[in-house]
């Protein structure tokens, strides 16, 4: 393994923390415009509609994945920018 992919491994996984945390706060904002309640359904909540409940797993679905790569790929280009080298 290359020394820089062993270098950015303790930043990556400071930033799929933080990816994760800022994931969370945008979804429940998301679900706060869609449905106009705080509290976002799970799988196992029997009063939701199975609508409800696919609907807010399909977003929060989206909401990390794009979060997470843009995360990723900030932390990348930053540590080009500081290493010279991409971390990949």
């Amino acid at each position: 393994m290359k020394a820089s992919r062993i270098a950015y491994k303790p930043v990556g996984l400071a930033l799929g923390a933080a990816s994760g945390m800022i994931a969370g706060a945008a979804f429940k904002q998301a679900w706060k415009v869609i449905e106009g309640d705080d509290d976002a359904p799970d799988a196992l909540d029997e009063h939701r509609s199975w609508q409800q409940i696919l609907l807010a797993a399909a977003l929060q679905g989206a909401i990390f994945a794009v979060v997470k790569a843009a995360v990723d790929r900030s932390g990348a280009v930053a540590t080009r920018r500081v290493t010279g080298v991409w971390p990949g």
